[in-house]
């Protein structure tokens, strides 16, 4: 039986025009948009997002939050900087949930959770869009057993417990080697960054 689910190519090419059908009652027209946008803004949730943070949990409440307040963006602006936007707070407000919860004996550490959420809380979404592009590019710089752990995760979505059965190795080992990973990537991301900004002599 064919797909019935409409892809991007069916608006036109446009994530407005897909917006513009959901707002019309075409709701199915939204997991289109979702389809275009889900992996660039789980990969800069997975570097941006402290630890003890669930990447997926914050995707999929950005996705609902931007569905409910679908009729706030305004057609023909940049939808990709609204979207992020939307995800930005929901970090922070999961970010500020969890410090409260935490103390200083986990490793939650409260202080850590609010330098992570702070060195990137001023920027424009211009730019986060140019930390997903510098994103792309590091996780093509991984190793394959490296790069093959952030598939299994971020886009194939396998639970930690298969992860480990796959690798032969424990839970916790594979939780501590993703939490390597996206420190890897997080300075990979940084060092690009910081090469772009760099004035020309």
């Amino acid at each position: 039986m064919p797909d019935s689910t409409p892809d991007i190519k069916d608006c036109e090419i446009s994530i407005d025009d897909c917006l513009r059908r959901v707002l019309q009652g075409e709701k199915e027209f939204f997991e289109a948009v979702v389809r275009q946008f889900e992996r660039p803004l789980r990969a800069w949730l997975a570097v941006q997002s402290p630890p003890g943070v669930d990447v997926d949990e914050i995707a999929q409440q950005t996705f609902i939050a931007a569905y409910t307040r679908l009729e706030e963006y305004e057609p023909g602006t940049n939808f990709a900087a609204w979207l992020f936007t939307i995800a930005r707070y929901q970090l922070k407000t999961e970010t500020t949930r969890l410090r409260r919860i935490a103390d200083y004996h986990s490793r939650y550490a409260p202080d850590l959770l609010q330098r992570e959420l702070d060195r990137h809380d001023d920027e424009p979404p211009e730019m986060w869009l140019v930390r997903v592009e510098s994103l792309q590019k590091c996780l093509e710089s991984l190793g394959d057993s490296l790069r093959q752990y952030v598939n299994w995760r971020y886009r194939e979505e396998i639970p930690l417990e298969e992860m480990a059965r796959r690798s032969n190795r424990s839970v916790t080992a594979v939780k501590k080697q993703l939490w390597q990973i996206r420190q890897k990537l997080q300075q990979c991301v940084e060092k690009r960054i910081s090469k772009m900004q760099r004035p020309v002599s």
